[in-house]
């Protein structure tokens, strides 16, 4: 089956305990449409870069998939219909990679940038 990861915005003024209940919610979807969730992350309330529907912040998650496109496609309609979901983005991928996403790695595990050039 083919593999997904999808990040879901929903409303600011949900608990975290409600946030995450969604994830769950949405996964059972998936999993009663014949698909599997392999994990899933809850990153938490983050600063969005621009308002959606008056919400300046967002409960943020992740879920990494393995489902047919059907079962995608259900869960992405009912996401969609779902008045706490703002927004969700779905990519499809040839393999999960292992370990936490970027958002939960510690700062120190990431990596070093590269030094600043001096601008003249």
């Amino acid at each position: 089956m083919p593999l997904y990861e999808h990040v879901m915005i929903a409303r600011q003024d949900l608990s975290t305990a409600q946030a995450e209940s969604l994830v769950e919610h949405f996964g059972t979807v998936l999993t009663d449409n014949g698909g599997t969730l392999v994990e899933s992350e809850y990153w938490g309330v983050k600063t969005m870069a621009y308002k959606i529907n008056k919400n300046r912040k967002g409960h943020y998650a992740f879920l990494k998939t393995d489902a047919p496109s059907s079962a995608v496609q259900e869960m992405e309609r009912l996401m969609r219909l779902h008045d706490d979901v703002m927004r969700v983005l779905t990519i499809k991928v040839d393999e999960h990679a292992e370990g936490p996403s970027v958002q939960m790695q510690k700062r120190e595990e990431r990596g070093e940038r590269g030094e600043r050039r001096e601008r003249r």
